[in-house]
């Protein structure tokens, strides 16, 4: 466990867990009496129902869950959780691990057929952990109200406290930082090649969280993150 972030007095992270859940809870309430919920929706309420009505038998771990396009800084963000004692998960370099360079070692349509089973495998492992204790940061963006749900419902299920961290910044940012890594796509997994077209269309794709959506806001400097999960304690 993290110091400062993994170790907190029972009663502290009891509340702090029950607070996020039943918060979420109302949204996923007032969602389906509009009828818009969706399946994976429907999924996040029953494991949150199902924790809400067991007993906490062990200190609930942070699963540290992201909302960022390509170039926002989840990578430095995870890689400095990781320093604190976090598990770091990151799909794109199990996917350059199984299938190499994206666009090189395989046409980059097929990318999302490929990046499923990394996904599930990523996500057996993410519960695993989490049911082991220990705090988790899965070095992904999550581009949908639909992916963050389903993740968030794992974390949950397995008895952790899901923290969404929202990475946003403006195009110029973005394509600034990619322009420069692109040229370290061929050895970096954390550097997919990308064109500015490409960072246009992703971000039309990109739905920020909502106020639905309890979230940490990450504008650069990591430190505002760990003291927002220093707060949970």
């Amino acid at each position: 466990m993290a110091d400062g972030i993994g170790r907190h007095p029972m009663k502290a992270v009891d509340d702090t867990l029950l607070s996020v859940l039943e918060d979420r809870m109302g949204a996923l309430v007032a969602a389906h009496r509009t009828g818009a919920l969706t399946p994976e929706a429907e999924a996040e309420m029953s494991a949150i129902s199902q924790t809400l009505t067991r007993p906490m038998s062990s200190l609930p771990p942070f699963c540290v869950l992201m909302a960022g396009l390509p170039g926002s800084g989840k990578t430095t963000l995870s890689r400095t959780l990781t320093n604190r004692g976090f598990v770091r998960l990151c799909p794109d370099e199990e996917m350059y691990q199984r299938h190499g360079v994206y666009g090189v070692d395989f046409p980059r349509g097929t990318f999302p057929t490929l990046e499923r089973p990394v996904l599930d495998d990523v996500a057996v492992e993410l519960r695993e952990q989490l049911q082991a204790g220990h705090d988790v940061v899965v070095d992904h963006g999550f581009w949908t109200p639909a992916d963050r749900n389903r993740w968030r419902a794992i974390a949950i299920a397995a008895g952790a406290t899901p923290v969404l961290v929202y990475l946003a910044a403006s195009h110029d940012e973005l394509w600034s930082r990619i322009n420069k890594r692109n040229k370290d796509h061929a050895h970096d997994p954390n550097s997919i090649y990308f064109s500015e077209s490409d960072l246009q269309r992703y971000r039309t794709r990109f739905v920020p969280p909502g106020s639905d959506e309890p979230h940490v806001m990450y504008c650069g400097d990591p430190a505002d993150v760990i003291a927002a999960l220093e707060k949970y304690e």
